[in-house]
């Protein structure tokens, strides 16, 4: 890449990243604070990030989007969480629609795509993990059935976000037997789910309360009809078209964890510099600055991995080495910077109004899901190293 074509990018991502803060500062902690404690769904700052053509940014032009790559989508959600906000609340609609974009049908990307950039539909859930199978994805004993012009989905889902305040979902289902193929990735598909059709005929919805503010669900499934024209792609290859999808996901979480280790160091700098404890700030102490310091050596590393596997999946290149540890580092940069900056705010780090204890919260999710840090270790064990399969 030339120097006046890398400056030139540099000059669009600042650009970028000046018009995302300036939508976030009109979401304040405050804001972010309410939802928490109500575990509500933040709807005014998802309207907002929409209208601004932010969610749209992997959506070619020709549907309404901006046809940005995953490097500029990537630094629109790290913004967000650097901001004090929270991208769960949105991010899933950036990498669910490119199982619609690159599998769909011409079709139904001209029904769905333009409404999904514009923000009259919402693709924002995700409908693969189920409480029996967890990251076992192949062995989902979620069913359809074809009959006639439709499929009949039966099953249970779990841990789906958004599914409440979403119009669409990409339901994950085996459509042949496990017993009934030579390898078991197949007979698995993907099909989109009206959800304003399908709540009370057939779907129902339950809540799940947790640890932090993240509009989780469970869902069941009972002679759910789906219209065959609903299949994305071919049946019985939806496994391989969700992999497409997780390198995406991995990237952007990443990035979010990089977004929120640089909220966290920036707020446990000022406070070591602002508070005074034996007339001397405390961020003069090694103990403090120490920590500080070095969480934020492990944030920058992490952000040089990310871009790098950013780099690879916007030229079309294999970066599923690189999407899985980018995912890791940041992960456990973002938790690093967390435990320091609670330890730099000792017991005013609990107090909601600080901020500290609902990030916190926040980022710890991240070396669970989307995937495990173990998952991740296991992935570069055997498809990097050539260690044997573990599982």
């Amino acid at each position: 890449m030339s120097h006046v074509i890398m400056e030139e990018q540099n000059t669009f991502h600042e650009e970028l990243r000046q018009s995302v803060r300036a939508v976030c500062r009109k979401f304040p902690d405050e804001y972010w604070r309410e939802l928490d404690t109500k575990q509500a769904y933040p709807e005014e700052f998802v309207e907002e990030i929409t209208k601004n053509g932010f969610l749209a940014a992997l959506i070619p032009e020709e549907f309404g989007g901006s046809g940005l790559g995953i490097t500029e989508a990537s630094i629109i959600l790290e913004e967000i969480n650097r901001s004090g906000g929270n991208s769960g609340a949105c991010h899933a609609q950036m990498y669910t629609m490119g199982t619609l974009l690159r599998h769909g049908s011409t079709e139904q990307k001209k029904k769905y795509l333009p409404k999904i950039a514009d923000g009259s539909l919402r693709l924002q859930a995700f409908g693969v993990t189920e409480p029996n199978t967890g990251s076992d994805t192949t062995k989902l004993k979620t069913v359809a059935v074809r009959k006639g012009d439709k499929y009949v989905v039966n099953g249970q889902k779990v841990f789906i976000s958004r599914t409440e305040h979403s119009d669409l979902m990409l339901l994950l289902v085996r459509t042949t037997p496990l017993d009934q193929v030579k390898k078991r990735t197949e007979g698995i598909s993907v099909l989109l789910v009206d959800l304003r059709e399908a709540v009370g005929n057939g779907l129902t919805i339950r809540p799940i309360r947790t640890m932090m503010n993240h509009a989780t669900t469970e869902l069941f499934i009972d002679d759910l009809e789906v219209p065959v024209e609903n299949l994305i792609g071919e049946e019985g290859k939806g496994f391989k078209y969700i992999l497409d999808g997780m390198n995406a996901e991995r990237i952007l979480i990443a990035a979010e964890c990089i977004g929120d280790g640089r909220w966290f160091i920036e707020r446990a700098t000022n406070y070591a510099k602002d508070r005074v404890v034996f007339n001397r700030a405390i961020g003069q102490n090694q103990g403090i600055q120490f920590p500080i310091a070095k969480a934020h050596i492990q944030i920058e590393a992490a952000n040089l991995m990310r871009y790098q596997a950013a780099e690879l999946f916007d030229s079309g290149q294999s970066c599923g080495a690189q999407a899985n540890m980018s995912k890791l580092l940041a992960a456990d940069a973002s938790w690093e910077a967390a435990n320091t900056t609670l330890q730099t705010y000792g017991g005013f780090g609990f107090a909601e109004e600080y901020d500290v204890e609902r990030k916190f919260k926040e980022t710890r999710l991240y070396q669970v899901a989307p995937i495990s840090t173990n998952m991740i270790l296991s992935y570069v064990a055997e498809h990097v190293l050539g260690l044997p399969r573990s599982y």
